[in-house]
């Protein structure tokens, strides 16, 4: 389901970025932060999630909110608002699907990704299938700052399909990339996801491999592993970081380094992300993301009064939401 029209976003890859075009004998590995273990936590109707973004350990990490991975055996995430945030959805295994207010309805199946710019504001409900011989459903959902001057834009989506993600081999085929969105070794991904610069990799290493992944300059970066053992960093700095954890990453720097210890015995597979900081104060109210007190009021007031974005939502109930 793709509702674009004109991208009003800013473009994730930003041109002339020093980090992006140095040298690799002058690339600056970016020291780890910290790590730790993602927290499970019970979400929507049934569901559980394990959350490391959006947690007391790490808290409005500009420009990301909230990042969580789920394993849904049951229930789901029934008819919902959001004003002025976006979320990006990757799923792993089983189907979801997608219904919303305006009357776009979708699918997602293993591989493929939603960006929803809930914009001025959203309803709608996201509902895993559910019954014998379908798998769990499980995935990621980032939530992503959106700028202020694009808080109120219209609603969009942008489905991004498992077959239209490039793939490349590092380091003698040991490592595997799938550029989600941004860049990786000189292979760009599909443009135009979402509105907030966010770059998105899904990287699996090999026992013995090893991957040198540039950044742009001055972005907030993690890794969330979720299989296997990634050593991230270099030197004194190095972590060995298992399953379910989160390595956030210090701003200063070039290029991520992870690597997959040759005396493993399973690949190590993490999601990279990183996004542009935007220097603005985060306000949130559940699905309501703004700048101040009075623009959570605000959202609140329209969303039950049905008004500036919220108007279909008078009446609306989804048809999946249910079931």
């Amino acid at each position: 389901m793709n509702t674009t029209k004109n991208f009003e976003g800013i473009p994730a890859i930003p041109p002339q970025d020093p980090s992006l075009n140095a040298p690799a004998n002058t690339t600056v590995p970016r020291k780890v932060r910290m790590h730790f273990e993602a927290t499970e936590t019970p979400e929507g109707e049934g569901a559980m999630v394990r959350r490391s973004i959006g947690t007391q350990k790490l808290k409005n990490f500009s420009p990301f909110l909230m990042l969580d991975h789920f394993n849904v055996a049951k229930g789901g995430f029934p008819d919902h608002p959001h004003r002025g945030q976006e979320t990006i959805t990757y799923l792993q295994d089983g189907i979801i699907d997608h219904e919303d207010f305006v009357g776009n309805a979708g699918a997602l199946y293993p591989g493929d990704l939603q960006f929803m710019t809930a914009g001025r504001g959203i309803m709608h409900a996201e509902m895993p299938r559910h019954g014998p011989g379908l798998p769990v459903v499980n995935g990621f959902q980032l939530w992503v700052d959106l700028p202020q001057k694009l808080k109120k834009c219209e609603p969009r989506y942008r489905d991004l399909r498992a077959a239209e993600i490039p793939e490349i081999k590092l380091d003698n085929d040991k490592v595997t990339v799938k550029i989600i969105s941004g860049q990786s070794h000189g292979t760009d991904s599909v443009q135009e996801l979402a509105y907030t610069p966010v770059w998105l990799l899904d990287i699996t290493i090999k026992p013995g491999g090893k991957i040198t992944q540039n950044l742009p300059v001055g972005w907030n970066a993690f890794a969330y592993s979720w299989k296997g053992t990634t050593t991230f960093g270099v030197g004194s700095n190095a972590a060995v970081v298992p399953k379910y954890h989160n390595t956030v990453f210090e701003q200063a720097g070039d290029a991520v380094v992870a690597e997959n210890d040759p005396d493993n015995e399973e690949d190590a597979r993490f999601i990279l992300v990183a996004g542009m900081v935007l220097d603005q104060k985060i306000v949130q109210y559940g699905p309501f993301v703004v700048s101040s007190q009075e623009e959570i009021f605000e959202a609140m007031r329209d969303y039950q009064s049905y008004s500036n974005g919220f108007e279909r939502a008078m009446g609306w109930k989804s048809k999946i939401g249910n079931r």
